[in-house]
């Protein structure tokens, strides 16, 4: 029996592989141009790799780099994607495996939470080529599913004032920040006492969903409700000494109190944007206060400024 002896990555390895001496020349010469390809060219071999492993692997990437709410929606999306995958070595999906399993989820959940899944499918394929997988993304090649148009709740003017008058006072202020900056739970709840400053007026986000820092101006209600909160710790918003991490149940009661129906705490950021639609500003600016990457994501507000469109063609007259 002849057998084959090499280092990989500090270690000796062993392994008898046949009695023709020819044969074992010829796997260790392939081992020897497999070590080259991963330690010189970062190409990892991928025929052993199955799914599911590599998803565990993503799995601790998402939860290192990605906000906390992302991170738990790749928890589930991935929990999907591995029960239907886990037979497969990383290589072996196909589009049309894809689109079975994309036919499949959706006798089961609505478009959005299909396309949700896809996405991080190819984002974890985007991922395994950079760290040296030599595969090809066959997500890429898998179109995502038309969607509904997306929900857009706001209060009335008058659902605003019930609102703030039933909520409790260690969220109230949380809801103010929220309806006068359009500013995302997380991004509120994480904020910092260094990301204030009250002498310019301005809002710092360092960790936004978008992964882009940006700076929003504070209005007087912003101003007013941030400077009567005590600073007791490193965070803005605190409760017994900690931070405060989760508002739902709190939010949810005031809501309630405040007779509201149908209303959740982003709606908050619908709110905001909505009015700013109604007050004929323009979308650009509703893009870049709100941190959308794509103007598509904020198209939803513009038949909110369509009177305004009416009223910009009339004053036409007043200018010829």
């Amino acid at each position: 029996m002849w057998y084959v002896d090499y280092y990989h990555k500090g270690k000796r390895r062993t392994r008898a592989i046949s009695k023709s001496k020819r044969i074992a020349e010829l796997v260790l010469k392939d081992i020897e141009v497999k070590i080259a390809k991963e330690e010189h060219l970062g190409i990892q071999e991928t025929g052993k790799t199955l799914f599911s492993s590599f998803a565990e692997k993503y799995l601790d990437y998402s939860k290192a780099n990605k906000m906390p709410l992302s991170s738990r929606r790749d928890i589930i999306n991935l929990k999907h994607l591995t029960d239907y995958f886990k037979n497969y070595y990383l290589h072996e999906l196909k589009p049309e495996i894809i689109e079975k399993y994309k036919a499949e989820r959706l006798e089961k959940v609505e478009p959005a939470s299909v396309n949700r899944e896809l996405a991080t499918l190819k984002h974890l394929y985007t991922k395994a080529i950079e760290w040296g997988y030599n595969i090809e993304n066959p997500a890429k090649r898998v179109k995502l599913l038309r969607e509904p148009s997306g929900r857009i709740r706001y209060l009335e003017k008058d659902e605003i004032k019930r609102l703030l008058d039933t909520c409790a006072s260690h969220i109230k202020p949380i809801v103010v920040v929220a309806l006068n900056t359009g500013m995302r739970r997380g991004e509120i709840l994480n904020l910092k006492w260094q990301d204030i400053s009250l002498k310019n007026r301005t809002i710092a986000i360092r960790n936004s969903k978008s992964h882009e820092a940006r700076t929003l101006p504070m209005n007087d209600d912003v101003f007013d409700a941030l400077k009567k909160i005590p600073k007791n710790g490193e965070f803005v918003f605190m409760w017994n000494g900690n931070k405060i991490a989760d508002i739902k149940n709190a939010f949810n009661n005031a809501v309630k109190r405040a007779n509201i129906k149908n209303f959740h705490f982003h709606d908050l950021r619908h709110t905001f944007a909505s009015y700013l639609a109604m007050d004929g500003f323009n979308l650009m600016t509703i893009q870049k206060l709100l941190g959308h990457k794509d103007i598509k994501m904020t198209m939803r507000y513009s038949h909110l400024s369509e009177s305004n469109l009416k009223d910009a063609v009339q004053r036409l007259v007043t200018i010829w």
